[in-house]
């Protein structure tokens, strides 16, 4: 489940109570939520067999016991829960959609496109965090105008801005001289990071006077392959994993640079991190990373899937300790005025109907 939900759990507290259905099974991100909240995590209603009706049915039923107020529905994966809403709603309906899979990395698929439209036809709103997204939404789910709400992802300024140069990861230690360029992601198909292993290993091959080396924070199934590709071009010892990092904020302090080599993105949280650190991004032009960074960072972002201008920017950036220091600064003041956590979770009390304090 998206960690995103167990941040704005705790961030609510008891303002709301919580039931909690992962699709995919996955609650990796379950021991975020702080303890002494109204959140039950049922997985009694996995793997519903049976054709779409019976499924749909099954949902329907499920949403008429739980007694609810809203419902919120995350990504493609809970579209069917979505749709069982849709036949006569049950109660108000929200759909959040924060980004694709692999197989919706260049363009959504078609026919989900249609079951998008029937499934969404009946929400009160469709929540994005990105400008690509609103016009997706707009264009090919043929959702309203008036139900779209653009929330652009927040980070908590506070938090990552204090991690400065302190980082805490085991086994990993900078030296003084060198410049540590980074990632923080799991480690899946989409997010590439074959891609940024070999435009690193191009770079340090055609300058070895560099010092500089390559940190990849993230635990996924694509470890195996990535150790393997690391031991195929001879760079182990510029190279380091550190495995899953469960707080980014003590972690990104080690970094002087971070990297983004994703196939698809929308509005991605680690971006966020890393300009709240102080730390300038070198990327690829998907979803809204090049929108999302300051005006002096934008020229580090190139055109998705172009290898080599991105192995130039790497290059670059390495080499400029001055340009570092003067994108991460423009970083900083960027994110402090656009993308405050507290602005996103107002929006969200908003939307959702929680009653906030003054």
């Amino acid at each position: 489940m998206p960690i995103k939900i167990s941040h704005s759990i705790n961030y609510f507290g008891t303002k709301a109570r919580h039931t909690i259905i992962s699709t995919n099974k996955d609650y990796s991100s379950e021991d975020i939520i702080q303890n002494g909240l109204n959140v039950v995590i049922d997985m009694s209603h996995h793997d519903i067999r049976g054709n779409l009706f019976h499924r749909i049915k099954k949902h329907r039923k499920y949403l008429k016991n739980c007694h609810g107020d809203l419902l919120i529905t995350y990504n493609w994966g809970a579209v069917e829960w979505a749709l069982a809403n849709s036949f006569g709603p049950i109660m108000r309906h929200i759909h959040v959609e924060s980004g694709f899979g692999p197989e919706e990395a260049t363009n959504t698929i078609p026919r989900r496109n249609l079951f998008r439209r029937l499934a969404l036809r009946n929400i009160e709103f469709l929540s994005v965090p990105s400008m690509k997204l609103v016009e997706i939404a707009r264009t090919k789910w043929k959702i309203p105008e008036k139900k779209i709400k653009y929330i652009p992802n927040g980070v908590d300024l506070e938090k990552f801005r204090a991690a400065g140069e302190h980082y805490s990861i085991p086994g990993f230690q900078k030296n003084a001289d060198e410049v540590i360029i980074g990632t923080i992601a799991p480690l899946r198909a989409e997010k590439n990071i074959s891609r940024l292993i070999n435009c690193f290993q191009k770079v340090i091959s055609e300058d070895s006077s560099l010092k500089t080396r390559l940190l990849i924070m993230g635990e996924g199934v694509e470890r195996p392959k990535l150790d393997k590709l690391v031991k195929n071009h001879g760079i182990e010892d510029k190279v380091v994993f550190t495995g899953h990092i469960s707080e980014p904020a003590n972690a990104i302090g080690a970094l002087d640079i971070f990297a983004i080599s994703s196939d698809t993105e929308q509005m991605p949280n680690s971006v966020n991190e890393a300009m709240a650190a102080g730390l300038p991004v070198v990327g690829l032009d998907v979803g809204d990373v090049k929108y999302m960074v300051s005006d002096k960072n934008k020229d580090y972002i190139v055109a998705a899937a172009n290898d080599l201008a991105f192995s130039e920017a790497i290059k670059k950036l390495i080499k400029d300790r001055k340009a570092q220091k003067t994108i991460g600064n423009a970083n900083l003041a960027h994110v402090k005025k656009h993308y405050n956590r507290l602005d996103m979770y107002k929006k969200y009390a908003e939307l959702w109907g929680i009653h906030q304090e003054n």
